[in-house]
């Protein structure tokens, strides 16, 4: 039975939305983003806040800065922030191989024990902190406890925030202003524009197997509109074009597709122009239709 990536030559879906760091496209602002942060944690950098609107690739970039530090660090990934001062430290622990019961204060005190063990074997801890501005008050204000952490020389612990606009706005409250003034290095990751959502596309049709060239250059001018250059929706419209391509039998990707794939998806519905409101196949019937192919 051929899958509908495979109808295009393609060996695997090529617009998934798990963050695949095979996938990584190094869109300018991405990479200055993942350059600098690997800078800025190789100089000692205690504090760093990396925010962009939802979609902008946030955390396929923390899962790339992952995969591309350095031996000497051990990281403990925190991707699910809406967690009790104990409950963060618990899950930091649990991360970097610390038992995990105990208080906040004892959680804290055998953190920094972990962290001075580390120091004296020249390794780095560093905590990424996923989704951050869902972090309750208190616990933020553990975060900022843990950055306390200190020789004569060198911070103990680095954390890197991976955060929606709100997050920044709320490091400008008056309850958390002290971590707004040690945040060290803040990027914020922009969408991409009409020249890189055609890069993208080809990048990740590459990637899949496929030559890059599946998409009008119309389709692609279409893609960029309706996705406003969000890389997860650009994902999401992408796929659905191609399953609207593969139901009517074509071979490439057109401008016709793209705008029923994006009336058919509620983020980009909201922002077409009426103008784009054409009578196009909907993707249910399309998938009778591949369905019928299939078996016919």
């Amino acid at each position: 039975m051929t899958t509908w990536w495979g109808h295009f030559g393609l060996r695997e879906p090529p617009f998934g939305l798990t963050p695949d760091t095979s996938f990584f496209f190094p869109a300018l602002p991405h990479r200055d983003a993942h350059e600098t942060l690997l800078y800025a944690l190789g100089a000692g950098e205690g504090f760093l806040v990396v925010e962009g609107e939802v979609g902008t690739g946030k955390t396929l970039l923390l899962r790339r800065l992952l995969n591309a530090l350095p031996e000497r660090w051990q990281a403990a990934f925190v991707p699910n922030p809406g967690l009790d001062p104990r409950g963060l430290y618990a899950a930091i622990a649990n991360e970097f191989g610390v038992p995990s019961d105990g208080t906040s204060e004892d959680l804290l005190h055998r953190l920094e024990r972990h962290f001075i063990t580390l120091a004296r074997q020249d390794r780095q801890p560093v905590v990424l902190v996923d989704e951050a501005q869902a972090l309750p008050a208190d616990t933020l204000e553990a975060v900022r406890l843990l950055t306390n952490l200190e020789t004569e020389k060198r911070k103990l612990l680095q954390v890197v925030l991976f955060g929606q606009p709100e997050l920044m706005a709320r490091l400008r409250e008056k309850g958390t202003r002290q971590i707004l003034t040690r945040i060290s290095f803040h990027a914020a990751l922009r969408p991409l524009d009409r020249s890189e959502v055609a890069a993208y596309v080809r990048h990740r049709l590459t990637v899949a197997g496929g030559d890059g060239a599946l998409f009008s250059g119309w389709a692609e001018r279409a893609l960029w509109r309706v996705s406003r250059g969000l890389p997860r929706l650009v994902n999401i419209i992408a796929a659905k074009a191609m399953m609207l391509a593969y139901g009517q039998g074509a071979r490439r990707v057109t401008r016709r597709q793209v705008i029923a794939a994006a009336r058919d998806t509620l983020a980009a519905r909201q922002r077409m122009p009426l103008a784009w409101g054409l009578g196009l196949l909907g993707l249910a019937a399309v998938a009778a239709a591949a369905s019928w192919r299939l078996l016919g």
